[in-house]
């Protein structure tokens, strides 16, 4: 029997499918738990709460948040790099806060942390590193603390119906316990190596591991009891029940994945504890999740936002490591409270309005404004549920848009019931935005393509508004009238068709993306060479030149002034290095291409682009691979003297005795050159044994050629050898591509070429000499490194039958160079793998490249 692959958007489909399924069996468990509760119950109990208890859930709450920062403090000690406090407090409050809202930890959270540690110095496995152990953290605290709690409860534990005796809960407990001082005692000693099964890790020594226990016990003891003193009439002697029942609920949120646990920790809380009363507690839960959840959410924000503008006003001081952390975070805070702020708008519209309060309004606002705004008021927070993600991607439409619908929701908070306290909401998420409003730079019209995981979002908040707003109106007789009732008191009727107008939003948008999901028109520029140009004068690296082979497809920002270089092999869509133009259109043209990917079931990959390109190619979601590294040579400086010149200098004055002279030949007369050049390089191929690759160098082609300078080497008159010269026109880069030489030539011809041409470049001013790649350079071979790195660093070191890799950095290595990583960026997993297939295919020029095939069409 064959085994069935899905397709990525298939998976996708089915992820979405079966996290919308749990979220409507929560909200299903919900309605039968609190059948016999009413809403009226609820805001009793609500108003029953006290200030003290307000006040002592907050501070519980600002001490859960505390111990959690020590997560990523203790995490760091124990893989061996520490740094300053506030840069793991940062990393750690913003991680939580996103995931805790948000859900996907490892996306959301595990972004958050990335950002922050990478600017800080860190590589990806320590990233990984960080995430798993503060992760162990958190699980040992859950089952020391829960193993507590069953030892210490004296009665019987009832779960959902079935009881378990004193006696067995009690052995359960201590069995817990007993195992953990077995783990404990395990560490003893000195910290050391752990295999199991294929991962190796490096275990906590004894006082670690007992600080991770009591981190994360003693959080969790703060974040149950923050919840706890909530609940009127709970005390102290029910916390261990109480605990069990939250240890449940929060196991059970993480393991679903559903969006900041909406609907499964509610229902698994109000399970566990029968003996409540289901209004108090709901009232607690909606309190605390105000608390615990959205308010720190508020905090980092408006710290983030607060920061994003001071950084922008001082711009030198935005390099250092948390300032940059910071700046890339902002967005994604604002794009989860522009989220909140829809919900809030939502729920509101589900809820019946204050008597009292329309009572007021009735003075002065006509009933027929009323409806109206009940509805617009939905519509907004609909509106805001799908553009959040673009803010996420810094889009200027995204923020103008969004401001506008919160200052809107606000004044129809207003005019539909004086919620003044959903209207205080959206005004502050509004400021906080404003205060950005230089962080979304990216002149773009807005896209409203949503991901996976945001469809799942928008479908969890508007499934959560519906479920609040029946719970609130069971006591209401459903009948077809109910829909044309229009009355200052038809809150039910006012819910209805709020509700049918945002489903129906929600499907026009469905329904636009469903038929709008076909593949997009390829950008595809004929080699004209002012098509290209408008942004190749922003250019810093010479790599840009590319663009005049002929082989690739181009995209190019609103402005002009930003191109991206691209190519489709197979399935892949295959980019070559950085945008070229200014980095503020990178993010931008980078979204496009993903999304154009995307449209047509493709992949993107990302070849040989820089560490600048790295964040965003962590938003896009791709798994970042090192390839290589890459010399340049600071020709300010540059001179022939000092002892680690002596190989050269010797080659240089061997080829000159031999006969070997230098000559640059502008542009204008390199086609009267041709013949000769072409013998060479059909040479050159004969004697190498392969053909022209594509796609990232240049090909003898004679159009190509007579774009550039070239550089020449002749002996006794005749060309011996050539490279045609890169230069981009700010002369901050010089470089060459095709280089091409006879068998026989004087010693040291090479290095001649390029001495005489660096000693030019620094003459005319160039600041950089680029002596390309060194593939696989620089790649560790650890025992914990990924198997890709292991291979790499294997084939760097015994693959010279395949590709002189060693020999060919050893050779650059001689003039001196800055050594800097260069990275590709792909799917995770066998995504990658694939991608890399193609991108054989595609530079090594065979028949099936489609870099090849465009240009034999160019030339038919």
């Amino acid at each position: 029997m064959s085994a069935v692959t899905l397709r990525p958007a298939h998976r996708t489909a089915l992820q979405v499918g079966a996290v919308i399924g749990i979220v409507a069996l929560a909200f299903a468990a919900l309605r039968g738990l609190l059948h016999e509760v009413r809403w009226h119950d609820v805001r009793i109990a609500f108003h029953a709460i006290g200030a003290w208890q307000i006040a002592a859930a907050l501070a519980l709450t600002a001490g859960s948040y505390a111990m959690l920062t020590l997560y990523d403090v203790l995490a760091l000690r124990i893989i061996g790099r520490t740094l300053p406090y506030r840069t793991a407090a940062l990393a750690s409050f913003t991680s939580y806060t996103l995931s805790h809202n948000l859900g996907f930890a490892l996306l959301t959270g595990g972004s958050a942390r990335y950002r922050v540690y990478h600017a800080a110095g860190l590589d990806t496995a320590d990233v990984v590193k960080v995430i798993a152990t503060a992760s162990i953290t958190f699980w040992s605290g859950v089952v020391v603390m829960a193993g507590a709690a069953l030892a210490l409860h004296g009665g019987g534990l009832e779960l959902a119906g079935f009881t378990i005796s004193a006696s067995i809960q009690r052995g359960i407990g201590i069995a817990i316990l007993v195992a953990t001082l077995g783990v404990l005692a395990l560490l003893r000693g000195p910290a050391r190596e752990v295999k199991l099964w294929r991962w190796h890790f490096r275990a906590p020594s004894l006082p670690q591991a007992l600080g991770m226990i009591a981190t994360s016990a003693i959080d969790l003891a703060l974040a149950s009891a923050a919840l706890l003193v909530l609940v009127p009439g709970a005390g102290l002697h029910a916390f261990p029940a109480f605990f069990l029942g939250y240890a449940l609920a929060i196991i059970a949120a993480l393991v679903t994945h559903v969006p900041g646990g909406v609907g499964v920790f509610e229902a698994v809380m109000l399970a566990v504890l029968p003996g409540a009363d289901p209004s108090r507690i709901l009232a607690a839960l909606i309190l605390y999740r105000l608390i615990y959840y959205v308010l720190p959410l508020l905090v980092a924000a408006a710290l983030l936002a607060v920061h994003e503008r001071r950084q922008l006003r001082k711009p030198l001081a935005a390099i250092r490591a948390v300032g940059l952390a910071m700046h890339g975070l902002a967005p994604t805070f604002l794009a989860a409270l522009v989220f909140v702020g829809g919900i809030v708008l939502l729920v509101s519209g589900s809820l019946p309005a204050i008597p009292a309060r329309l009572r007021d309004l009735h003075a002065f606002v006509p009933l027929p404004f009323v409806e109206a705004s009940h509805i617009a008021a939905s519509l907004a927070g609909t509106a805001l549920l799908l553009i959040a993600p673009a803010l996420y991607r810094r889009l200027d439409a995204a923020f103008h848009l969004c401001r506008t619908l919160l200052l809107a929701g606000a004044l129809f908070s207003l005019v539909k019931g004086v919620d003044y306290e959903e209207a205080a909401i959206l005004l502050v998420i509004a400021g906080l935005l404003q205060l950005s409003r230089t962080a979304f730079y990216r002149k773009t019209a807005l896209t409203s393509a949503l991901t996976g995981r945001a469809l799942v979002s928008v479908a969890v908040a508007a499934g959560l508004a519906t479920w609040i707003g029946f719970f609130a109106f069971k006591h209401v007789p459903y009948q077809d009238d109910l829909w044309w009732e229009f009355a200052w008191r038809g809150d039910a009727s006012r819910f209805l068709r709020a509700s049918f107008a945002t489903a129906v939003a929600l499907t026009c948008v469905a329904v636009t993306q469903w038929f709008g999901y076909a593949q997009p028109k390829r950008e595809e520029h004929a080699p004209d060479t002012e098509l290209p140009r408008t942004a190749l004068v922003h250019a810093n690296r010479t790599d840009a030149l590319l663009a005049y082979a002929g082989d690739k497809r181009f995209l190019r920002s609103e402005s002009g002034e930003t191109l991206l270089m691209y190519q489709v092999q197979g399935q892949s869509w295959i980019v070559m290095g950085d945008p070229v133009g200014p980095k503020e259109e990178w993010g931008d043209l980078l979204w496009r291409i993903r999304e154009m990917a995307d449209a047509a079931q493709g992949r993107l990959l990302l070849y040989q682009i820089s560490a600048e390109a790295l964040p965003i190619a962590i938003d896009l979601g791709l798994q970042l691979v090192k390839y290589g590294e890459e010399a340049r040579v600071s020709l300010p400086g540059f001179s022939m003297e000092g002892s680690e010149k002596r190989s050269l200098r010797h080659s240089e004055r061997r080829a000159a005795r031999e006969g070997a002279s230098f000559e640059i030949v502008p542009a204008a007369e390199v086609p009267a050159l041709m013949p000769e050049l072409r013998a060479v390089s059909d040479a050159w191929l004969q004697d190498k044994g392969h053909g022209e690759k594509t796609f990232s160098v240049g090909r003898f082609d004679p159009a190509y050629l007579a774009r550039f300078d070239c550089a020449l080497v002749r002996q006794h008159g005749h060309i011996v050898a050539f490279a045609n010269i890169w230069a981009t026109e700010n002369r901050e880069e010089l470089s060459v591509d095709l280089m091409r030489h006879l068998a026989e030539m004087p010693y040291g011809t090479m290095d001649y070429l390029f001495v005489q041409l660096m000693l030019w470049g620094r003459d005319q001013g160039y600041r950089w000499f680029n002596l390309g790649m060194a593939p696989l350079s620089g790649i560790e071979s650890r025992r914990l490194a990924p198997m890709w790195a292991r291979i790499g660093a294997l084939l760097y070191r015994h693959g010279d039958a395949f590709y002189g890799f060693e020999g060919l950095r050893a050779y650059k290595d001689k003039f001196s160079p800055v050594w800097t990583a260069r990275y590709i960026a792909a799917p995770p997993g066998l995504g990658l793998a694939r991608g890399m297939i193609d991108l054989q295919t595609l530079v090594g020029g065979s028949s099936r490249s489609a870099a090849l095939r465009k240009r034999l069409r160019l030339v038919a």
